[in-house]
């Protein structure tokens, strides 16, 4: 049973945070029409409507008229929000480095709800940015706080100081705290550290509040669901933004019980939500998707994505997309097909603050994605590491259950890699890809645990070879070299 307490602190959170949802009436007057139930208008700094803007309670899409205005016929029973999908002509705005000014949040209680949104026009209009992504901060106390800080914002900030202020985009791929809703605030605060302006936002199963289901699985959401605390800090689960040619969608893919049991999926709503969206973008579209647990991860996962990835795939086959996930703490890339690529990154706590790795051993750290127009590059950037740091070597007898190889672990590689290797200067051939668990989580863990990765590469050198040198080339033709002597 849902105690009175919790019950009224979940309440004194949400409405301590109201003032960073709240839409902005105009003095426009909207005709009513018969049956609606939500409807704004959408102007820019100078009171000026903007046409075309698509706006969702997130169920049911519409797009401003010429007036600016939007009209909805919405079951205020079932939505909590109204978002918009920010024009990439207009600023993704934000309170102190979380993005809001896309959403406003609902209310059962008024007859019709009239949510009004002003937006600031970009100065020109952009092509090139920076889209940071980092998975499972997964804070549970002061020190893992501290760690976050110290170690992951302190090393994104000196990575952007190299950008010469070039503009930046983050997304947080969920996990922000570790079942401790208190710990959003302090996570928060740490975020205002950095030099991000805009971070976005996607809900993990450790944001969601373990003593509920979450509201599409409760009776009474009035008594309380599991997003309910996340959505006071940073709104809506599922929206979209625009950012020079490319559209980002957010989506929470948990079907989330009380007490920690979740099935990892996107539901049949969710997934016509993202065909209604999408509906209002061109085909041939570079979209970013925002996930906390991954579609693809084959090694890593436990695959309960299976179940809707084929119809999200499908969904999507039009368009140019790149999935960033989380959550499995293990690194993956998926190539599944041509125009469909996921990135599974490493976590920004590796494997939960233990130490530097994640379980297959890929450093703590995040992913930097170059987004010039159509044109998507990308670097894992390992915490207190150079940026040229893609990959580690172990000597012989380093690795134990491959004693006689040199080996390689290669976190962000793909299909497209190649791995060489140099005995001496003298070109010896491509390496060996294999299967095993990572050296380095094994003595972090202080066992073995099973987790196997795919991204690891050796080589036998020879019983009189002085100086070993891999040579590492990605998707992008940019070379990495590391030499060991032996």
């Amino acid at each position: 049973m849902i105690s009175k307490r919790h019950l009224l602190i979940s309440l004194l959170l949400l409405f301590s945070i109201l003032p960073l949802w709240a839409g902005c009436d105009t003095e426009i007057s909207i005709p009513p029409q018969k049956g609606v139930t939500l409807h704004g208008v959408i102007v820019d700094e100078t009171n000026q409507p903007i046409e075309g803007v698509v706006v969702n309670d997130g169920l049911n899409f519409t797009q401003t008229d010429k007036r600016g205005m939007y009209f909805l016929k919405t079951d205020l029973s079932k939505s909590r929000f109204v978002s918009i999908s920010i024009p990439a002509a207009f600023e993704i705005g934000s309170d102190e480095q979380i993005a809001n000014g896309f959403y406003a949040p609902l209310s059962a209680n008024e007859k019709v709800n009239r949510r009004d949104f002003i937006l600031q026009k970009r100065k020109q209009t952009i092509d090139e940015f920076l889209y940071i992504a980092i998975s499972d901060p997964q804070i549970k106390n002061e020190i893992q706080l501290e760690r976050f800080r110290n170690e992951t914002v302190s090393d994104l900030n000196e990575t952007l100081s190299r950008y010469n202020d070039k503009e930046t985009l983050a997304i947080v791929l969920g996990d922000m705290v570790f079942d401790q809703m208190n710990l959003f605030h302090p996570y928060k605060k740490v975020l205002r550290q950095t030099s991000v302006k805009t971070f976005l936002h996607t809900i993990g199963n450790h944001d969601i509040d373990l003593s509920y289901n979450d509201f599409q699985n409760t009776v009474d959401p009035s008594m309380g669901y599991g997003e309910k605390i996340y959505e006071s800090h940073f709104g809506p689960t599922d929206y979209s933004v625009n950012m020079g040619k490319v559209h980002i969608i957010t989506m929470k893919n948990l079907d989330y019980y009380q007490g920690k049991k979740y099935t990892e999926r996107l539901t049949l709503p969710q997934l016509e939500w993202i065909k209604k969206d999408l509906s209002y973008i061109e085909p041939g579209t570079t979209v970013f998707i925002n996930l906390h647990a991954p579609t693809s991860n084959k090694t890593g996962g436990n695959n309960n994505m299976k179940s809707t990835t084929l119809q999200l795939i499908e969904i999507l086959k039009n368009y140019k997309v790149h999935v960033f996930a989380g959550h499995t703490h293990f690194y993956e890339n998926a190539e599944v097909n041509p125009s469909f690529y996921e990135h599974n990154i490493g976590a920004a706590c590796g494997a939960w603050w233990a130490g530097n790795v994640n379980r297959c051993g890929a450093p703590n750290g995040y992913l930097v994605t170059e987004v010039n127009g159509d044109n998507i590059t990308w670097f894992y950037k390992a915490t207190g590491k150079e940026a040229a740091y893609q990959f580690r070597i172990y000597k012989p007898g380093e690795f134990e259950s491959q004693s006689e190889f040199i080996v390689a672990n290669i976190w962000d590689w793909d299909n497209s890699y190649n791995v060489k290797w140099y005995e001496d200067g003298f070109l010896k051939g491509n390496m060996e890809q294999f299967s095993d668990e990572d050296q380095d989580y094994i003595l972090m863990h202080g066992k073995a645990a099973g987790y196997k990765t795919n991204h690891l590469f050796r080589a036998i050198p020879s019983s009189n070879a002085k100086q070993v040198t891999i040579e590492v080339t990605n998707r992008f033709g940019k070379t990495f070299k590391n030499e060991v002597l032996l």
